[in-house]
């Protein structure tokens, strides 16, 4: 077991500070009525840091332990004057009802007496290296059966959560160097005893936290690494967030998603005959997304409220039986959790999937209309959640490439499968001692991923690919995993070239033939061009340049295309001010345009200054104005242009000489 997951350890601050008033209220849900209200006002209850913490972080661990009844384990450490070991890497230990039972046993955090007492969050990081550098029982079989006995040959990595409170930057760097330290000197001592396990890598998450009224003096600071073997994150919030930091943290810790299922119809608890709708988020392995096949997809992405990660919104259908007549192709199967398991909502939901109802979730197509994309069902006491395919059925006639028998699919995007094969083209290392095995091949299978999370299969699903003269050079470099300056402007410019393409009302130039989008409204073709360049653009890496790239997008998409000044942006922020744009666009323009090409956008507001100069007309009035001008006129017959003044130009010049010479050839 290699990865981070696999062992993660809490240590929680039980020193003294720890017992103060997070001074956030607690809601008093069971007070409904005025009866029940009682003469005086009730005194403002609130909970402590140590609550705070204790909730979230067992909450935290009971969505690990339902979506992976085995091969996670976490532990918790508290620590006070001393190191209290909550639980070990034993699997009887690893549920929440042992942990909330022990930390009942532990209390709250003493008081301060005055007497030299050292309470200190230091003794339970200096356990939980410890804690690291012991096997669990998956890993004991690993080195069995896989390593011979060898426990130095096992990779062992684990993660460290830490919830304290400092007092600023300095004394959370000091914390680093200690950890960093005594893992050091930890996998000194296990290199010298063979029962005890080198520990490969640590990856530490500091959570700092302080009452609501509490000005936060850490700094939050992002993953960092500090050696080969060691690196760390910091977090600050109040106490009153940390269930939310938490909750947003275990998404990328284990590699999760969100999904909100939307519309699920209730009874009123007060009205039974009266229902309304209510959603439910649950959380479950993020493949279940990924998974799905088909360019027909857009996940239906929104920011969860009060918190700073996505969530998937399906709407509810039609519950149906789990006979065999309502199966569906499923591609994959995954747990889910509800992120709230107490609320009514929540509850009737599990209770429903948990008598045998299966749910059916859609979600919306590119093109228009509704699909099934997953289906919520129990199997065994378990809930999971099931990817259907969306794609061509496997029962359906194999597609083909060519025309030929099997299949109706003939626009594959061959050219452009051959072009990546060549851009990841493997060639033979001689091994050596010093590199790793199969690091090449590790390097490339995370570049393959990371170019091909959107990459449409045929021109009939995409319409970037299908247009890709007004996108050159963007869909080149941003397959780059790091963008340079001059990268981001050239990409910035081919955004700002198809806004003005936009302004201009011009239709995208489709495909005449198989294009599913032809013919169809200028709107609705624009609509899913920028959405599809979006998802293109987010896909592509997570660089700073591809960020910047990617807000340059959306800030044109939120602007719209009404005035030039929607243009113009930011040069601290490596985007363009309106001088470098003109000046971009003349030297792209010079070298790619032909005679009957429009003027461009940056051309046109320089026109429109000018003329705004003297006339009391904005500029949006000059520029629809010219631009319907330019509409009406109407080009002119090309023979005529051909014709010397005076003349009648001919319909079709060569149409006599090319009989002339077909008689020709057939006397010889």
């Amino acid at each position: 077991m290699n990865d981070f997951n696999h062992k993660s350890v809490f240590v929680l601050d039980h020193t003294p500070y720890f017992g103060i008033s997070s001074q956030t209220s607690v809601n008093l849900d069971f007070l409904t009525s005025k009866s029940m209200l009682p003469a005086s006002p009730l005194p403002i209850i609130s909970k402590s840091l140590w609550t705070c913490s204790v909730e979230a972080t067992v909450e935290y661990c009971r969505i690990v332990w339902d979506l992976f009844p085995m091969g996670k384990f976490v532990r918790f450490i508290v620590s006070d004057s001393a190191a209290h070991i909550v639980n070990t890497w034993n699997a009887t230990t690893q549920n929440t009802v042992h942990v909330l039972n022990a930390m009942s046993m532990i209390g709250t955090p003493p008081r301060s007496t005055g007497q030299v007492t050292e309470y200190s969050v230091i003794h339970g990081l200096r356990a939980a290296i410890e804690a690291l550098a012991e096997a669990t029982e998956f890993q004991r079989d690993s080195i069995t059966t896989i390593h011979a006995g060898d426990s130095k040959k096992l990779i062992n990595r684990g993660r460290i959560i830490c919830i304290t409170s400092a007092r600023d930057d300095a004394s959370m760097k000091s914390l680093e160097d200690i950890v960093h330290t005594v893992l050091i000197q930890q996998n000194t001592i296990s290199a010298a005893h063979e029962d005890s396990l080198m520990i490969s890598h640590v990856h530490l998450v500091i959570v700092n936290i302080c009452p609501a009224n509490t000005e936060l003096l850490v700094s939050n600071r992002p993953l960092r690494d500090i050696s080969p073997i060691f690196k760390s994150e910091i977090h600050s919030v109040r106490a009153s967030d940390i269930s939310n930091l938490l909750t947003h943290l275990i998404l990328s810790h284990y590699d999760l998603a969100s999904t909100t299922v939307t519309g699920i119809p209730m009874k009123e608890e007060q009205n039974a005959s009266s229902s309304a709708n209510y959603d439910v988020e649950i959380f479950h392995s993020s493949i279940a997304h990924s998974v799905i096949l088909g360019n027909e997809l857009i996940l239906p992405k929104s920011t969860k409220e009060g918190a700073n990660y996505e969530t998937v919104t399906l709407k509810w259908c039609t519950p149906r039986g789990c006979g065999s007549s309502e199966m569906q192709p499923c591609l994959a199967q995954y747990r889910v959790t509800p992120v709230d398991v107490t609320s009514r909502p929540s509850s009737c939901l599990i209770n429903f999937l948990l008598n045998g109802r299966s749910v059916l979730l859609e979600m919306p197509r590119k093109s228009g209309g509704k699909l099934t994309s997953h289906l919520l069902s129990a199997h065994g006491g378990e809930i999971f959640i099931h990817s259907l395919s969306i794609a061509r059925s496997s029962l359906e006639d194999p597609p083909s490439i060519s025309e030929g028998v099997g299949g109706r699919i003939t626009d594959y995007r061959i050219p452009d499968f051959g072009t990546l094969m060549q851009r990841f083209k493997l060639i033979p290392l001689r091994p050596t001692p010093e590199r790793p095995r199969d690091e090449n091949l590790s390097k490339l299978r995370r570049k393959i991923y990371r170019n091909t999370k959107y990459w449409p299969i045929t021109l009939g699903s995409t319409i970037l690919y299908s247009v890709r003269q007004f996108l050159d050079p963007l869909l080149t470099l941003i397959a780059k995993p790091e963008l340079t300056d001059e990268d981001i402007i050239q990409c910035q410019q081919v955004v700002y070239n198809l806004v003005g393409l936009e302004a201009r009302h011009e239709h995208l130039p489709l495909p005449s033939m198989g294009h599913r989008l032809k013919g169809s409204k200028k709107e609705d073709q624009y609509r899913l061009f920028w959405s599809e360049l979006e998802i293109l653009v987010a896909t592509s890496g997570s660089s700073v340049g591809h960020k910047t790239v990617l807000a340059c997008i959306r800030e044109c998409r939120s602007r719209g295309s009404d005035s030039t000044e929607k243009f113009t942006f930011d040069p601290a922020h490596r985007e363009f001010d309106a001088q470098e744009a003109a000046h971009k666009s003349n030297v792209i323009r010079a070298t790619t345009d032909s005679p009957m090409s429009p003027p461009s956008a940056v051309d046109m507001s320089a026109i429109g200054k000018k003329l705004t100069s003297g006339e009391n007309k904005s500029l949006l009035d000059i520029i629809t104005a010219s631009e319907k001008n330019v509409a009406q006129k109407r080009l002119d017959f090309g023979g005529r242009l051909c014709t010397p003044p005076g003349q009648i130009a001919k319909l079709y010049p060569n149409l006599g000489a090319k009989d002339t010479t077909a008689r020709e050839v057939e006397m010889k």
